[in-house]
């Protein structure tokens, strides 16, 4: 499947289109992947956006332990590990 016609619909303020999950596949889309749209001679242009691995410091800084349930602490040694 590599040409689909869709309708446009209201979506909140903005508009949006709902992809069929073939088209999906077949451009190796996944839920949550970031993409930028273009304009190129008047077409839109969807291409993935490539994202970095975030260094230590950024994964840190978005920790929260309200949210993931504090500190891990385990009673008993495990493995090699010295307390």
């Amino acid at each position: 499947m590599s040409d689909v016609i869709l309708d446009i619909k209201r979506w909140g303020n903005n508009l949006g289109v709902r992809m069929p999950a073939a088209i999906v596949r077949a451009a190796k889309l996944r839920v949550d992947q970031r993409v930028r749209l273009t304009v190129e001679n008047g077409a839109v242009v969807m291409r993935p956006q490539e994202e970095a691995m975030p260094t230590l410091e950024q994964r840190l800084a978005r920790y929260d332990a309200s949210r993931h349930g504090g500190e891990v602490m385990v009673a008993e040694r495990v493995g090699v590990e010295r307390w």
